[in-house]
């Protein structure tokens, strides 16, 4: 996890996190707590690598670990 937060920076990843953050520190000073949700997504989209909900988990490229029996 932490390897993902702190490798693989792109200035798409750099701009969701801080637009995202931009909008929850915003939405903070102004009291709209609604705000702060919707500026979560982004930013955790940014923090994390748009993992999810960049589109990864539907192509194939999330790690999968093998040699786990599943039919026990």
């Amino acid at each position: 996890m932490l390897n993902r937060i702190f490798t693989r920076w792109t200035w798409i990843r750099a701009a969701y996190f801080l637009i995202g953050s931009w909008v929850i520190v915003q939405s903070a000073m102004e009291g709209e707590w609604i705000g702060i949700a919707l500026g979560t997504w982004p930013a955790v989209m940014g923090l994390f690598g748009l993992a999810c909900a960049g589109g990864n988990c539907s192509n194939g490229r999330c790690e999968v670990k093998t040699g786990v029996n599943h039919k026990q």
